[in-house]
């Protein structure tokens, strides 16, 4: 039971990650996200990293009630968006914008649609017209794309 609680939350962050950046990333939040799409920021970090901290603070107080609770659902809910949260870092920090240079010449269709659709997202600096705010699941148009790339 506790393995599809971890499971369920981890889809399920899916689509509260494309509500939260398109609804307040690209909305009220926009001020600490703006310099990841206009790279208007100085040095490593951005002021879109802070969203780090502020998705950490209520998984973090997650796993700590779940914890003195007997480990009740709230530890596996946690665990859940700990790992989706790392997912996360590994793909869209690591991957995708490549702050550590690794998997940069991927054949993988799947990566390479992620890529493709992030790369999208990306294309319009400011706030509006943004598509492809999730993160895992890539809409069917970037896979064709890879696909109609390799038939020519």
């Amino acid at each position: 039971m506790n393995f599809l609680i971890v499971f369920t939350t981890f889809f399920v962050m899916e689509g509260m990650t494309w509500l939260i950046h398109k609804y307040i990333m690209h909305g009220f939040l926009w001020t600490l996200h703006r310099d990841h799409h206009d790279h208007s920021n100085e040095g490593k970090m951005e002021r879109n990293d802070y969203f780090f901290a502020i998705f950490a603070i209520p998984t973090i107080a997650l796993m700590y009630y779940g914890t003195i609770n007997n480990f009740n659902t709230y530890f596996y809910i946690a665990i859940g968006i700990t790992l989706y949260g790392m997912a996360y870092f590994f793909v869209h920090d690591i991957f995708i914008h490549q702050r550590f240079k690794i998997l940069k010449n991927t054949k993988n269709p799947y990566l390479l649609a992620i890529r493709r659709g992030h790369k999208q997202h990306h294309k319009h600096t400011g706030k509006e017209y943004g598509e492809c705010f999730g993160f895992l699941w890539v809409p069917v148009k970037y896979f064709k794309m890879f696909f109609n790339k390799k038939r020519v």
